[in-house]
């Protein structure tokens, strides 16, 4: 995996956490993420994994959302544009919705107000099917 949005310390650790990253379908958490790599023998420390996820927030390869209970939680980014997902608060399942009015809308209010560099957060969360068939 060679994302330029990735290079930064080139270590073992790192790519293991890439690859894990890349190979979750939904929103994980740092510890989630850490539990799962161990739980395979990959020798990584929690500090480690918050660093690499910190720094991958940075440089834009990761989406972030915010969980019901104040948890980061985090999903490789597919592209270089940010995406908008709907979470199911049940059993943490994503998918990306269209988001374009969202990002013309947060576009024409930085241009009416004069700002530059304006960043935007939109959570959606709700229950997802398979969740509501359980519990009926």
């Amino acid at each position: 995996m060679s994302d330029p949005r990735t290079q930064q310390r080139p270590t073992r650790q790192r790519s293991a956490l890439l690859e894990a990253l890349a190979a979750s379908h939904d929103f994980v958490s740092a510890q989630e993420l850490h539990a799962r790599m161990t739980s395979e023998g990959t020798g990584i420390g929690l500090t480690t994994v918050y660093r690499a996820l910190r720094d991958l927030e940075a440089t834009g390869a990761v989406d972030v959302a915010q969980a019901v209970a104040g948890e980061r939680l985090y999903r490789w980014r597919p592209g270089d544009s940010h995406r908008h997902y709907l979470i199911c608060r049940a059993c943490g399942h994503s998918r990306p919705v269209d988001s374009e009015v969202v990002e013309e809308w947060a576009g024409r209010i930085a241009s009416d107000s004069g700002f530059a560099a304006v960043e935007h957060t939109v959570e959606l969360t709700g229950v997802c099917a398979g969740c509501q068939s359980a519990t009926e």
